[in-house]
């Protein structure tokens, strides 16, 4: 059973809008229309079977109306194939009792964005979400390394990452895009020893951006075969699929994952397996 644990969608009245913005910010081509049914027709093309949709609260006042949303849609799961985490943002006053509600909604995580929300990892606020969120018994999922739409931020490096880790308790923490967007020599030197997860989204094969974009008109390579490889067996079973999907094409991710010199065990690990283990699916 394909797992893809990191996937994002949009209400449908603002679909469009936001896909719009997003691919002007972000000088990549959307591969589904955002929404959920997007995602479901895109689920039903490359066979996957569940996906894990990671909403974004770009500002505190949208926590809430996020979090019931999200709670809304991982009911449906079983019936779906969609769930869902929920959402925090550093500067949301009640963010204790919020995760509280987050864990008792059933909600099994929560989704950080610290380039969208503009704090860095290691800063108090976001510490004491990972603190309150290991004791809660809920993971958390990051943005981390750099993000195509904002090449010149940085709040989320490998050694942000790890000074957080060696000041919170312990957490269940997953590292979107191979633990650090274009950092990955970092990632390995500084993380395989700390317990975190990785996911694949935005590491392997090329971006083609729309116009010049931040990184000029060609194509953007990412990770080199061998280097993935590498982190596979430096995180043993802590590497998930995950395609950043509307932003990548999920087909073409799983034909990226299959094509690699990995294992059967390995491959099927990557592509769920290890996310269905994680999330009690």
């Amino acid at each position: 059973m394909i797992f893809d644990i990191h996937t994002h969608t949009f209400p449908d009245k603002i679909a469009g809008a936001t896909i719009a913005k997003l691919q002007s910010m972000c000088h990549t081509m959307a591969y589904s229309d955002g929404t959920e049914a997007g995602l479901r027709a895109s689920m039903s093309a490359a066979g996957v079977k569940g996906c894990l949709v990671l909403p974004v609260a770009t500002n505190a006042r949208q926590v809430v109306h996020v979090n019931d949303a999200s709670a809304r849609l991982n009911e449906t799961g079983p019936d779906t194939g969609l769930w869902s985490f929920g959402c925090m943002h550093p500067d949301f006053e009640g963010w204790k009792e919020e995760l509280a509600r987050v864990a008792a909604l059933g909600l099994k995580g929560i989704k950080l964005h610290p380039i969208y929300q503009g704090v860095d990892f290691d800063d108090i606020r976001y510490l004491r979400i990972l603190d309150r969120c290991g004791e809660l018994g809920l993971m958390v999922l990051t943005h981390a390394g750099r993000d195509i739409g904002f090449p010149l931020r940085d709040h989320c490096t490998p050694e942000m990452t790890l000074r957080a880790l060696n000041q919170v308790g312990p957490v269940t923490l997953i590292l979107a895009h191979m633990g650090g967007w274009r950092e990955w020599e970092r990632v390995e030197a500084l993380l395989p020893d700390t317990g975190v997860y990785l996911d694949t989204a935005f590491a392997l094969g090329r971006i083609a951006p729309v116009g010049d974009g931040y990184y000029g008109p060609s194509d953007l390579p990412l990770m080199e075969t061998e280097q993935f490889v590498r982190m596979v067996r430096e995180f043993p079973g802590r590497v998930l699929f995950g395609t950043d999907s509307p932003w990548r094409d999920q087909e073409e991710g799983i034909a990226l994952i299959e094509a690699l010199p990995l294992t059967r065990e390995e491959k099927d690990g990557i592509l769920g397996g290890y996310a269905r283990k994680l999330l009690g699916l």
